[in-house]
This record gives structure tokens, sequence and C-alpha cells, in this order.
């Protein structure tokens, strides 16, 4: 989601120091990427009414298989990278989701989730080693980055939702997936890899989604010497359950 970073400098350079924490901390705004357990209610639910929770309620009651995401076995992470001539005063940064709630009709070929952007969280050290980042930003940064992304960038406390709906056609194939951000859904297509494992369906897969996309513009300063970079690294492993 979406849907976006801060480095400590030496003192004679407090000026970019300043352009640089503002910098990293709405890049990470852009980031969020995508959506979903039950009961679907909640602050902010009445903006997005049409969340199709009762749809799946109903295949249940006629006999379909529904499945509901796992929220503490499922994860959306997203790396933002910062770009630039002056990129080295900025962190690279990872968000994710690991508060997904919504349902899967695997005979029906199609699933619908969520997830709220006020509860990612940012710079997870093991999510930073996977992605390959040796260095951790303070305590101090992320919650800077945290907060101006929430509130400048994705606005999410009147875009609370990030809203996710996949389809697919039959067994096998990539995922057609429609992403709502801010207001602004986009479709794409998706190749994942699936299985049952330990008695749970798995779905792992990535995508490259950009913030222009969704209306969002890409943080610069000092005429783009430091930037974000627009693309945003999403990986998911999402995980559902009878």
């Amino acid at each position: 989601m979406t849907a976006p970073m801060t480095a400590p400098i030496t003192t004679h350079r407090r000026a970019a120091g300043r352009a640089t924490l503002a910098a990293c901390a709405i890049a990470l705004a852009a980031c969020a990427p995508l959506p979903a357990s039950a009961p679907m209610a909640g602050p902010g639910a009445a903006l997005y009414p049409h969340f199709p929770d009762a749809e799946y309620r109903l295949a249940r009651e006629r006999g379909h298989q529904v499945l509901r995401i796992d929220g503490q076995r499922s994860l959306i992470a997203v790396t933002v990278r910062r770009g630039g001539a002056l990129a080295r005063l900025g962190h690279d940064h990872v968000v994710a989701a690991r508060t997904l709630e919504g349902f899967v009709a695997p005979d029906q070929h199609r699933a619908d989730f969520r997830f709220r952007l006020d509860q990612m969280t940012v710079d997870e050290p093991a999510l930073r080693k996977q992605a390959g980042f040796d260095v951790q930003p303070s305590d101090d940064a992320i919650d800077g980055t945290r907060s101006n992304m929430l509130t400048r960038e994705l606005d999410a406390e009147h875009y609370p939702w990030v809203l996710v709906h996949a389809e697919r056609m039959g067994d096998a194939g990539p995922l057609t997936v429609s992403i709502t951000l801010h207001g602004v859904t986009r479709t794409q297509t998706i190749p994942v890899t699936q299985q049952i494992k330990d008695g749970a369906l798995q779905v792992d897969g990535s995508v490259t989604l950009k913030q222009s996309d969704f209306g969002l513009v890409p943080f610069s300063v000092m005429g783009g010497a430091l930037a974000v970079l627009d693309p945003l690294e999403l990986r998911f492993h999402l995980v559902a359950v009878e």
C-alpha cells in the first residue's frame, strides 16, 4: 500500500539533515500496499460499506467452501527505496501489514481481504534483514516516518483501509488483483504459487506497484537530489484456514 526516511548525519550537515528527515519520513507514505478476519466492523468501516463479507457468509450457507484469512500467519511487506544524488543521506524502508482480514472461496476462485494503514509496522529488524538492509534506523526515526506516512501522505484518518479483490481463471495461472488505496483502485495481474500446507491454503507472490498509479506523488527535495523512488516492491504470504 497506496499507498512514504531518515538517517543520522554529521553536525555540519544539519540543514541537509532536516530535509533528509522530511524526505525519509514521507517516503513511506506511498508504501501501503494490500488488505483483510471477521467480523468486518470497526472505525472507518463505513467508508467501505461494500466489503463483501456478507457474500462469503451466504456462499458458506449455500455449501461453498469459504476460508478465513489468518492474520497472525499472513504478511504483506513493502520495500520503499530512496534515490537521487544524495540518496546516501536517507534510508530505504520496509513497512508491513500483519493484521490482514478477509475471505477466500477456493471453488469460486475469488478472495477479498483488507488491512488498516494505521496498524502497519515500520522497519521490523527481521524484515529489513530479509530485504538486504544492514542498518537499522533509530526508534525516533521510525516513529517520525510512521507519523508522516499516516498523516501527511496517506491521510489514514479518512482512508484507513487498503482493499484487495482477487480472482483467478481456474485452478492455475495468475491472479487478477484489484487494489484500492487512498480512494483509487488499480488492477494488475500477479503470478503466485499456491499450496496446501499444515491444513491451510498458502499463497505467495510478489509484485511491483507505482505510487503514482494511485495518485500519490513520490517525495523529492533539492530538484530531485534526494528522492523517493516511485516503484514499491511488495511480497506477500497469505494463509487461509477453515
